[in-house]
């Protein structure tokens, strides 16, 4: 077989959030690459659409079976119009649309050694050992990686043979380390101070280092890596630096990560001395019994012709006794296998379940990349996994629940019953969110048939509209849906996985603004939420919404290869207490002065940078727009001088050459002349009262820029500077820096209205006095002059590559950046930061909605203990799995009162409605609580402090009354509950009493 060469253009705004994880040489790598996969079951199919999405170069599929009933319940491109087609001509037409720029080939014919030879990796799932056995052989003595994959059931394995000689290039997730110098001394060894700031960073014995931008000691720029030892100061040896020129100034020094070489075992080895994924000895132990149940499982189908029935006792015992005369394991203690477990794995092995194949098809899928792009240790070699915890641990499904129907749940049937089945039908869910891992869930759930019958369904919730960077994850949508409501395409697309799936999209987010829809009839309607959101305060309204309505919430957050899935039950479980945001920094702005005088961080560039943006392209477009309404009298000091910066005191821009002379004039105005001016007034060499330097750590002492048109950052600023100018001016822009260059070169005029602002020491002034009264009115004159022309266009800072808005906001930063001897953020970064943009792939999302689901067959199945659930972690870049038991919820306890964090006290309205005082006699009466303060929605309501007067004027009201008056809010009809909070005498410091549930 003959696989054509892939394309090699690489759509960066598709694969933008993978390329933050995997980076751009990685990228090259995958899309060169050509695999084989066998297998198109649910787990093939899963591995397949994770590889699609992710950009391989070709994907072969082969599988010589035809689809049957079992298949639809994990196969998410088989439905009943497929049944007894091949299944990997079935599944090839739907492959292909996920993405076209990957080559999607189906062969026909068996696995041969010729055929082999096309693939740098092989993969194989549903198969047969005797199949793997001849297919890894083969695959070991090329050199191709080779990699098994296999559910059965509720169980899961996963083999990767990457050969005797893998080099990893990459093996971890983080960017190499950088860091500020401070100072280099000369001697052996040498040794270099970081600056104060950069101690944080963690540099260890050993590392390999090298350097840039060092002015003095330029021989060290650009060296071979040079191995580092740590310490006890933080500072670092670095070897000989004797002959070395004298240290002056700056740099920068930077780790360069180690590759590593892997050494696996051919597959026939690796059978009889598995070495496995395992955290402790006692999952070691486990996974050694399930290694034995799947060659138990092998040998009983090689022996029968088939697998076993499900739920038949008979054809357990005999996988139990198979497994039971297996060689022992080389290299293991002696230790019986559990006898329960075997057992257990075999009544339930006939089944195929879609959250099974979600979490071993987007590991398989990862380890297949790490073998392409050799970013990432691939796992040592052997992975289990197993869900057992599913199932009921008081009443196991029968053989007669668990037979085949003949109907699209057959493979999930044979593991819950039909029983069950039933029950998943009849569930009404909440979504919120349709992102990546909001498609993965309803994918999900068409599979599962959760809400696919009766008066059962699924309600969605996004108020996002789909984009071309959704593409590469977000599996539902197509290159066509692009600008439609995501919730409206994600719900048609699941309907037409499963016909009989309800699904109700709402083009809303879920948030106070939208209560009045979600309210009190919408959440008594609902079994549970899950949450699929990518903030922390949307985390915490949803988990509120749950805890007050009584829902279960499932909820799951990925970022690059980390992934988490948590379940909160109420009673049995903690609420959910996630982080308030993803950094407690994030939040927290800059000092003013700090980010516009004394940067000393990257980020303070970058922060700067943004604000330019936004002062220079957005508010003073709007204040020129608005200033017949607008006195000057009434603008303070930093938007007279950004309408200054701007050029009202000049001519109107009319050409594109009018735009270059402007922002040459920025470049000068922020990078050298500003920093002269600065200098002036805070001279390298001035000293505090107390005799410490004024440049000193953290502020670092800046140096003016000269302009230079073959400096790439300088050309960017110019360039996109000018396009911005151009864009709010409605002036032609040009892209063209060979032109650029050329204009750059002409004598340029001087910008007058800079000198203006020099002159008048505007930007540096440091006192409160005013503009004096020439300068307002020859301000107030320019600006009527502008006034005859059309309004200026405020540019809204959009993080697209096409708009010149980042080359901006990264151009102004990294030169503010190497003002002050800063390490600077490359664009990729830049525009992460800026943008918030999260690093995301498509495997690890695949993986969080799986284990969700397997949360979700617990919660439907209902009454079940707190041991049963698990919040999951896991790291594929690591090879780091996680699985445990929530905690229950903390209990408080006052006086008599006991209550956790999903308790209320619930107190009727009555008819007539009470009295506030009724109401804090009931309190007192039934639950001992002399309440001090009370309040609705953060009002204060009463308070025992208030005077006897005022308290009486309260006490007489009727609750809602006083509500209205107080709030001015008339409580919404159908409103079925005021919430209020309340504080008592006598409670402890910390304490929180349960909220207040009066009822209407």
């Amino acid at each position: 077989m003959n696989i054509p060469e892939p394309s090699m253009l690489l759509d960066e705004e598709i694969y933008s959030r993978q390329l933050y994880v995997l980076g751009p040489l990685a990228m090259e790598r995958i899309q060169k690459a050509k695999v084989l996969l066998s297998g198109l079951k649910g787990l093939g199919a899963e591995v397949a659409k994770n590889l699609v999405l992710m950009g391989i170069g070709s994907l072969t599929l082969h599988d010589p079976h035809p689809t049957c009933w079992s298949d639809l319940a994990a196969q998410v491109f088989l439905s009943e119009n497929d049944l007894e087609k091949n299944r990997a001509d079935a599944s090839q037409k739907h492959l292909a649309q996920l993405n076209e720029a990957v080559q999607v080939f189906v062969h026909t014919g068996d696995i041969t050694e010729d055929l082999l030879l096309n693939f740098q990796v092989v993969v194989l799932t549903a198969s047969k050992l005797e199949e793997q056995l001849k297919v890894g052989t083969l695959c070991h003595k090329h050199g191709i990686c080779f990699v098994v994959a296999d559910t059965r059931g509720l169980v899961g394995q996963l083999f990767c043979d990457f050969g005797e000689d893998f080099i990893v290039q990459d093996p971890t997730e983080s960017e190499p380390l950088t860091a500020a110098i401070q100072h280099i001394s000369q001697g052996s060894p040498g040794i270099l101070t970081l600056r104060r700031e950069d101690n944080r960073n963690s540099f260890c014995d050993g590392d390999l280092v090298t350097f840039s931008g060092i002015e003095g000691m330029v021989e060290l720029n650009g060296c071979s890596p040079r191995p580092i030892h740590v310490q006890e100061d933080g500072s670092l040896e670095i070897g000989d630096t004797t002959t070395f020129s004298r240290y002056l100034h700056g740099g920068i020094i930077i780790e360069v990560k180690r590759s590593k070489t892997v050494i696996h075992e051919p597959l026939n080895i690796a059978l009889h001395q598995p070495r496995m994924v395992a955290q402790n000895h006692q999952q070691a132990h486990r996974a050694h019994c399930l290694h034995q149940a799947f060659c138990a499982l092998h040998k009983f189908q090689q022996l029968h012709g088939r697998l076993p029935q499900p739920w038949d006792h008979a054809d357990a015992e005999i996988v139990v006794g198979l497994a039971q005369a297996l060689e022992p394991l080389k290299g293991r203690e002696e230790e019986p296998l559990d006898e329960a477990l075997l057992r257990t794995i075999a009544l339930s092995s006939a089944g195929d379940l879609s959250p099974m194949a979600a979490i071993l098809g987007a590991v398989a899928a990862q380890e297949v990349l790490k073998a392409i792009s050799r970013k990432f240790m691939p796992l040592d070699q052997w992975l289990y996994f197993d869900a057992l915890d599913c199932l009921p641990e008081d009443s196991l499904p029968n053989p007669e629940d668990c037979a085949p129907r003949g109907c699209r749940y057959d493979g999930q049937i044979a593991v819950f019953g039909a029983g069950f089945q039933k029950k998943l039908s009849l569930q009404h869910y909440f979504l919120v969110g349709t992102g990546a891992i909001g498609c993965e869930l309803l994918k999900d759930f068409a599979l599962v048939g959760l809400g696919a019958g009766g008066c059962g369904g699924v309600t969605v919730a996004d108020m996002d509209h789909v984009e071309r960077s959704n593409l590469s994850r977000q599996f539902l949508f197509r290159t066509h849906d692009v600008g439609r409501p995501k919730a409206e395409v994600a719900a048609e697309a699941a309907q037409k996985l499963n016909p009989d799936l309800r699904v109700t999209p709402f083009i809303r987010s879920l948030d106070p603004t939208t209560e009045h829809i979600f309210g009190d009839n919408f959440f008594s309607n609902i079994d549970g939420v899950v949450a699929a959101l990518d903030s922390f305060p949307a985390r915490h309204y949803v988990a509120a919404r749950c805890t007050h309505y009584l829902k279960p919430l499932l909820e799951a957050g990925t970022q690059g290869t980390w992934g988490s899935a948590s379940v909160f039950i109420p009673h049995v479980t903690e609420v959910y207490s996630g982080p308030v945001s993803a950094s407690a920094s994030e939040d927290v702005p800059h000092p003013v002065c700090t980010g516009r005088y004394f940067p000393s961080t990257a980020e303070h560039s970058l922060q700067w940078a943004r604000n330019e943006f936004e002062a220079l392209f957005q508010l003073s477009a709007k204040t020129i727009n608005q200033q017949a309404r607008t006195s000057l009298a009434d603008m303070d000091r930093q938007q007279i001088l950004t309408l200054l910066r701007l050029g009202v005191l000049g001519q109107h821009p009319q050409t594109w050459r009018d735009c270059v002379v402007w922002a040459l004039g920025q470049w000068q105005f922020c990078f050298h002349y500003g920093i002269i001016q600065l200098l002036k007034h805070f001279p390298p060499d001035k000293v505090l009262e107390d005799g410490t330097p004024f440049w000193s750590s953290p502020k670092q002492c800046p140096q003016p820029l000269e302009f230079d048109t073959n400096q790439d950052m300088h050309l960017l600023y110019v360039l996109a500077a000018a396009n911005l100018y151009a864009q709010m001016h409605g002036i032609p822009g040009s892209s063209d820096q060979t032109a650029l260059r050329e204009l750059l070169k002409l004598p340029q005029p001087d910008p007058q209205h800079l000198s203006l602002i020099f002159t008048n020491n505007l930007e540096l002034t440091w006192t409160s006095a005013e503009f004096g009264p020439e300068m307002l009115k020859k301000l107030q004159e320019a600006l009527e002059v502008w006034d005859k022309f059309p309004p200026l266009k405020p540019l809204m800072f959009e993080k697209d590559d096409s708009n010149f808005h980042m080359d901006f906001v990264t151009a102004a930063a990294s030169l503010r950046s190497q003002n002050y001897g800063i390490i600077p953020f490359n664009y990729s970064q830049s525009k992460r930061i800026v943008g918030q943009i999260i690093p995301a792939i498509a495997t690890t999302t695949a993986a969080v909605a799986g284990l969700v689901g397997l949360e979700l067959y617990k919660v439907v199945y209902g009454a079940r203990p707190l041991s049963a659930f698990r919040h999951s972690y896991l790291h594929l870049a690591e090879n780091n799995f996680m699985r445990w038991v929530p905690s229950a919820p903390a209990t408080q306890m006052f006086n008599c009162l006991k209550w956790t964090s999903w308790d209320r006290l619930k107190v009727p309205a009555g008819q007539p409605e009470r009295t506030l005082e009724s109401l804090l006699a009931h309190l007192q009466e039934q639950h001992g609580l002399r309440v001090r303060m009370l309040l609705y929605d953060q009002a204060l309501l009463y308070s025992a402090r208030w005077s006897s007067q005022k308290q009486a004027q309260c006490l007489s009201l009727r609750v809602t009354e006083l509500v209205q008056q107080v709030t001015g809010q008339v409580p919404e009809p159908g409103l079925q509950v005021l919430v209020l909070e309340l504080s008592c005498e006598g409670e402890e410091d910390e304490m929180a009493f349960p909220l207040l549930h009066y009822e209407l």
